[in-house]
């Protein structure tokens, strides 16, 4: 479908939008705001935590989005404003009010987000200061501004810019994204932004977004802690003008194909980015009975700690992975099923048919100590797959999530 991905690209190339991030003092040195903006009023979606624990944030904006349109997004890092009470949401209000008057919107064409610490107040007079400085610096984008000035824990900015063609118009889709503890699979456990020109509706948008995350935000995992604050959204603005999205047409298959790109590019940067990690991996299961199955699959194995340490270690246990595969709640039947190891573009059996293989120990040490792992979980009892992607379990992650705070 001609999907095509440009290194280097940004929120800002995606004509009709504007994004900035920066330093504005509610953290101690990184940036913590950003602004995205469309110069006109947008389709709209968004999924979000499974947590029944909801920040004032995520409770505003899913109200703003109830109609299906937004023109903005104003996302602080550093204080989650979680667990914050009245206070809480009269804060999260105040910050649509505050972009809305800045950017000449009305407050319910704002979407909200905020990162970082539960438990805190926003500084609402440092907020509204930190609004204005980066509302007055949209137009003015030179790199991964808007990309930083969500992050929290996370050591590189996330962004991704893809072109697709639909019908004829090249349609441009661009993300940006935050996460790197409390990673899990159950909707995305991270924020992101995704905006685009195409043309279609708010109905057509949230039925390519809920799509693609459960083919990719839902697939990963860092740590298995589901947070509070945590949503994707898309926003559309129209200005590649292309027919409006029909679904079940080519035009919708093509854009399709180009979110969920978007969205696992993005996700596999999660994962990789993950508190103290220093390996990502991919577990990749085939002809399983059903994509709920093979999902089950891939989501168990990387969120076991067991199979993170020994990816971490390099050792290759691979009874772990199986373990988890059969406590995943999928139809798996181990005397038809096997398991492949591969890195470097090398491949090693390792189990099947119920059976460990004749496979050299040194052999599989060697691959196990790469850093682009793929484990291949056959069941040869059906046609459905899925990936889901992990990273290792390290020290330095009970060193970062000890000292969060102090």
């Amino acid at each position: 479908m001609n999907v095509s991905c440009i290194c280097g690209g940004h929120l800002w190339q995606v004509p009709g939008f504007t994004a900035y991030g920066t330093h504005t003092g509610l953290k101690r040195k990184r940036p913590d705001l950003t602004i995205i903006k469309s110069e006109r009023l947008c389709s709209a979606a968004a999924v979000y935590t499974k947590n029944k624990v909801v920040a004032p944030p995520l409770l505003v904006t899913r109200a703003h989005l109830a109609d299906g349109y937004a023109q903005a997004i104003v996302c602080n890092s550093g204080i989650a404003n979680a667990c914050t009470g009245t206070q809480g949401m009269i804060n999260a209000h105040a910050m649509a009010q505050i972009t809305a008057e800045l950017l000449g919107l009305i407050p319910e064409d704002v979407v909200v987000a905020s990162t970082g610490v539960i438990g805190e107040q926003l500084p609402m007079e440092k907020m509204a200061s930190s609004i204005k400085t980066v509302a007055g610096l949209l137009g003015t984008e030179q790199g991964t501004e808007a990309a930083e000035g969500i992050m929290t824990t996370d050591t590189v900015p996330k962004e991704v810019l893809y072109t697709v063609d639909v019908g004829g118009h090249t349609v441009s889709l661009a993300g940006i994204a935050k996460g790197s503890g409390m990673i899990h699979p159950n909707m995305a456990t991270m924020l992101a932004f995704i905006v685009t020109d195409v043309s279609c509706s708010p109905d057509v948008l949230h039925d390519a977004l809920a799509a693609a995350t459960d083919k990719t935000f839902n697939m990963i995992s860092v740590d298995g802690d589901t947070s509070t604050n945590d949503m994707v959204v898309v926003l559309a603005n129209g200005e590649a003008g292309n027919p409006p999205l029909c679904l079940g047409t080519p035009g919708f298959a093509a854009f399709s194909a180009a979110l969920d790109a978007v969205c696992e590019d993005l996700a596999k940067r999660i994962a990789a980015d993950g508190e103290g990690a220093t390996k990502l991996f991919e577990v990749q299961v085939v002809n399983a009975p059903t994509v709920h199955d093979a999902r089950a699959v891939g989501k168990a194995v990387v969120a076991s700690s067991l199979v993170k340490a020994a990816v971490h270690g390099g050792d290759p246990n691979w009874g772990r992975i199986m373990c988890a595969a059969g406590y995943s709640g999928a139809e798996v039947d181990i005397d038809a099923s096997r398991l492949v190891l591969c890195s470097g573009g090398e491949c090693l059996t390792l189990f099947e048919d119920g059976t460990p293989c004749d496979y050299g120990e040194h052999e599989a040490v060697r691959l196990m100590s790469g850093s682009d792992l793929v484990f291949i979980i056959d069941f040869k009892t059906g046609s459905a797959s899925a990936k889901a992607w992990g990273c290792d379990l390290t020290n330095e992650y009970v060193n970062i999530n000890a000292h969060y705070r102090t």
